[in-house]
């Protein structure tokens, strides 16, 4: 695959509020009430633009995502209340200028006409820095807020996406770049000619059009996905500009990076219009143990009942309470939530022989993502092999807690990338497609003129 000889490392900023470690709420650094907290938002995104990061992103759901068996272990919880994301972000486009602003929305749980609407204004109030997470959603809680008792089968949610994303895309389309006039003399608005109305009718949605907002800036908001399923990859291949992925080593890293590649290509599309970003948990010091003294800290802090509860979300739902905590994972059956995350998690506690206790231990930190821990020099060790060993693109960053483990990787992580090369010193444009080296798509006619 051909390379850019000036290729640099694309970074995205996780933020849930608290941080990643499933007991970041409650160590000291941290505020345990920042999900309700613009000022801490604020602070977030402002620290990762700082840090010349391409994008932040924001995961959501339509629920309280976390599986509990009771509001005991519920209220042990820090993170299942926050900001509806797109107004959090529309706020912070007023306090931003050059940083991606990425969130989640489902095309199960919502209509097209809506999202392509809400990710259009985005990017005009963002002045073309939005970009759209595509989810099918992983849980019956999502379903039981939008009147089903369960949520459709894998299969069934991948087929109304590939739709959704065939309508979201034609409505961004509506009107060409250049359709509005404004001509106070004439009295015409726009030109009839640039209008095209989708007339759309399909097997899951009918939506004439046109979107009663102008073409984005970016002509489409960069779409993001994560999937890892084969549906998940297929979908990724067709429709996704940057990828999130689950990887722990090399190897499978780089077979999943090929092989996704090779499925952009396949759909003809170029593989290089689509950066791939495993994530990346990370727990940084300014020696070796500094770092491991504050995992040691975050590790300390997790609630049994917590862990053994994200454990069973983690993979799928599966109830582990009749399991010895001391004694193997079992066999898992087949899951409808995410089937790659499961998979990964699953072979780590094969591969390191782990018991059920000591893989909730290891799955609190990056919930199955790679884990690295130790000085800016070590971790950009770690980043650099997979990045010039064609493992990834970039990396979805992910700090330990949060703001104090933004604020290392700001301060400590990323000079030594800049440093090394790997990443910029400045941003060179203005929009997330500039950012990440996307093309803006070219004006489709989907529909009618009138």
């Amino acid at each position: 695959m051909s390379r850019s000889p000036h290729r640099m490392m694309k970074l995205g900023a996780f933020l849930p509020a608290p941080g990643h470690h499933v007991a970041a709420w409650r160590h000291p650094d941290t505020r345990a009430d920042g999900g309700h907290s613009f000022e801490h938002y604020r602070r977030l995104v402002q620290t990762a633009e700082r840090g010349k990061f391409d994008m932040v992103f924001l995961s959501d759901s339509a629920g309280v995502r976390t599986k509990y068996r009771d509001a005991d272990e519920l209220s042990r919880q820090g993170r299942m209340v926050h900001f509806e994301p797109l107004t959090l972000l529309s706020a912070l486009a007023v306090h931003t200028e050059r940083i991606g602003l990425a969130a989640t929305a489902s095309t199960t749980y919502n209509e097209p006409f809506t999202v392509a609407r809400q990710f259009a204004s985005l990017d005009h109030l963002s002045a073309g820095r939005a970009g759209w997470n595509v989810v099918t959603s992983a849980t019956d809680a999502e379903a039981r807020n939008f009147n089903r008792d369960a949520q459709p089968e894998h299969a069934a949610r991948y087929h109304r996406a590939r739709e959704f994303m065939e309508v979201v895309t034609g409505l961004w389309d509506s009107w060409e770049d250049d359709a509005f006039l404004h001509d106070k003399a004439s009295g015409r608005f726009f030109d009839p000619d640039k209008l095209h109305v989708l007339g759309h009718r399909g097997e899951h949605f009918s939506v004439r059009g046109p979107l009663n907002v102008a073409r984005p800036p970016q002509g489409h908001p960069v779409i993001v996905q994560a999937g890892s399923s084969p549906d998940g990859q297929d979908f990724a291949a067709r429709w996704a500009e940057v990828v999130f992925t689950v990887q722990q080593t090399l190897e499978r890293a780089q077979s999943y990076y090929q092989g996704l590649k090779k499925q952009v290509a396949d759909h003809g599309r170029n593989p290089e219009d689509v950066k791939i970003l495993p994530g990346a948990f990370i727990v940084l010091g300014r020696t070796q143990t500094e770092a491991e003294e504050r995992y040691a800290e975050l590790q300390e802090l997790v609630d049994p009942v917590v862990g053994l509860g994200m454990l069973s979300y983690q993979l799928g739902m599966v109830d582990l309470s009749q399991y010895p905590l001391d004694g193997p994972l079992p066999e898992l059956p087949a899951s409808e939530g995410s089937a790659g995350k499961q998979q990964t998690i699953y072979e780590q506690a094969r591969r390191q022989g782990l018991t059920i206790r000591q893989l909730y231990l290891s799955v609190a930190a990056g919930r199955g993502h790679r884990f690295l821990l130790g000085t800016a020099e070590t971790v950009a060790d770690e980043l650099e092999d997979w990045f010039v060993n064609e493992a990834a693109d970039g990396f979805n960053i992910m700090p330990d807690c949060l703001p104090t483990g933004l604020d290392s990787i700001v301060d400590l992580l990323v000079p030594e990338l800049q440093r090394r090369g790997l990443m910029r010193t400045e941003y060179e444009g203005t929009t997330l497609r500039d950012h990440l080296g996307l093309p803006r798509p070219d004006f489709t006619t989907t529909g009618s003129g009138s």
